[in-house]
């Protein structure tokens, strides 16, 4: 297994391969470097810090259980791995149907732009989605990493950039069938 610095390997996708292999380490050493990164993101969506750990917990509950569906032909390991979490805590919030939010958790949620824009810039220059991102218009680019990075609804993307739902989610819409064009 190589280390999670090495630019040109899936790191993430080795150790969902060893996961599959029914790897304990494998599944810990995944936690210690995703983990914190999972946990901010799960909490963006259910706006509470203890929910998003639960998530986090489930999420990794279900990602051992499921490792060996991983096909790093259809993307990256990290990607994967963030789909998981994002997914399990959206069906969380479907779930609970009531989610309180503090002054501090609204705060945090005015900054989900700022982890826009740095998860972009934290992008390597030779990194294809970082080409295929830099493609799209400002908001329709803008507009798809609020909802895949900061986990935000369509109507809160649309308040935020200020546009018509219709037109947010239409811009999500050709924006991932442009991405999916332009990385395969």
């Amino acid at each position: 297994m190589t280390s999670p610095t090495a630019p040109d390997r899936d790191f993430v996708a080795e150790l969902l391969a060893a996961c599959a292999e029914r790897d304990r380490m494998a599944l810990r050493r995944l936690f210690e470097t995703e983990g914190p990164t999972l946990i901010a993101l799960a909490r963006r969506i259910v706006r509470r810090a203890d929910v998003a750990e639960e998530v986090v917990q489930d999420a990794f509950v279900q990602i051992w259980r499921r490792a060996s569906s991983f096909d790093p032909a259809r993307g990256s390991g990290r990607g994967w791995v963030y789909a998981v979490v994002r997914n399990r805590a959206l069906s969380h919030l479907r779930d609970e149907r009531h989610v309180p939010v503090d002054d501090i958790e609204l705060q945090s949620y005015a900054d989900a732009q700022t982890d826009v824009d740095d998860a972009f810039a934290r992008l390597s220059a030779e990194s294809a989605l970082r080409r295929c991102l830099a493609r799209l218009d400002a908001k329709p680019r803008a507009s798809v990493l609020l909802a895949h990075v900061a986990g935000l609804s369509h109507g809160e993307i649309a308040e935020r950039l200020g546009a018509p739902l219709g037109t947010v989610k239409t811009w999500i819409r050709r924006s991932l069938i442009a991405l999916k064009e332009c990385m395969t």
